[in-house]
């Protein structure tokens, strides 16, 4: 399971706001993107409470919003390798504004036991 989640923890140093899920590494730096910030922190994998193995990507208090649109997915993207790691939905869509910040609670993201 490790391996998986501890490239996140490893190599990810980057994390946008997207206007739709990016499936690639362009799609979400550059043709999706609305905003980002660069002080990504997140934790070496551990157990998960409902078992399998998480990380915990730690609270976003510093984004910069790039461009107009309304965000409703993240992407957390590796930009030396040009990869594109993680990416999930927003909790709730938000309209963002060229030039605004942006704040992003602490969330997880887990691979579950096999069945």
């Amino acid at each position: 399971f490790d391996n998986g989640l501890s490239v996140l923890d490893t190599e990810a140093n980057k994390i946008l706001l997207t206007s739709q899920e990016a499936t690639t590494y362009t799609e979400a730096n550059a043709t999706y993107a609305l905003g980002n910030s660069t002080s990504l922190a997140i934790a070496a994998p551990s157990d998960r409470s409902a078992g399998g193995r998480e990380v915990v990507v730690a609270a976003i208090t510093d984004g910069a919003v790039t461009a107009d649109g309304t965000a409703t997915n993240y992407a957390i993207v590796d930009t030396v390798n040009s990869r594109l790691l993680a990416t999930g939905a927003l909790s709730a869509s938000q309209t963002v504004s060229s030039g605004n910040t942006f704040n992003l609670g602490s969330f997880t993201i887990g691979i579950p036991d096999p069945a």
